[in-house]
């Protein structure tokens, strides 16, 4: 499987800003769903948004809802997460992957990559 490199991670303050990308290498992602996901300190790793292939439908999870927006450009091959007002709960290494689904159901594409850590501190 083909591991996917995520990026654009940091530290920053509550409330601020952060813009994370995702991309397979340069290749283009196959015609499926992309999602984003995050492992807090201690705990699994949970899903948090996904985006379908032509990008024209989203879900988030009620955690993010409103603060963080997914998107994509297929001709760049690459995936974003824009994540605005953050909080101390945000803090985790974030990562992304194929989905089957909207609500997060992992497709077999890829293995997982190493992430990117974000920390929000107050």
């Amino acid at each position: 499987q083909e591991q996917l490199v995520e990026s654009g991670g940091g530290s920053v303050q509550v409330g601020g800003s952060l813009r994370l990308s995702c991309s397979a290498s340069g290749r283009a992602f196959p015609s499926s769903g992309m999602g984003w996901f995050r492992q807090a300190p201690g705990k699994e790793r949970e899903f948090i948004a996904a985006i379908s292939w032509s990008g024209g439908n989203t879900y988030y999870v009620d955690s993010v809802k409103g603060r963080f927006t997914i998107s994509r450009d297929n001709a760049k091959n690459t995936l974003y997460l824009q994540m605005n007002s953050l909080k101390p709960e945000d803090t985790a290494v974030y990562y992304c992957n194929g989905v089957l689904t909207l609500r997060g159901s992992l497709a077999d594409f890829y293995s997982w990559g190493r992430g990117t850590q974000v920390t929000v501190s107050s």
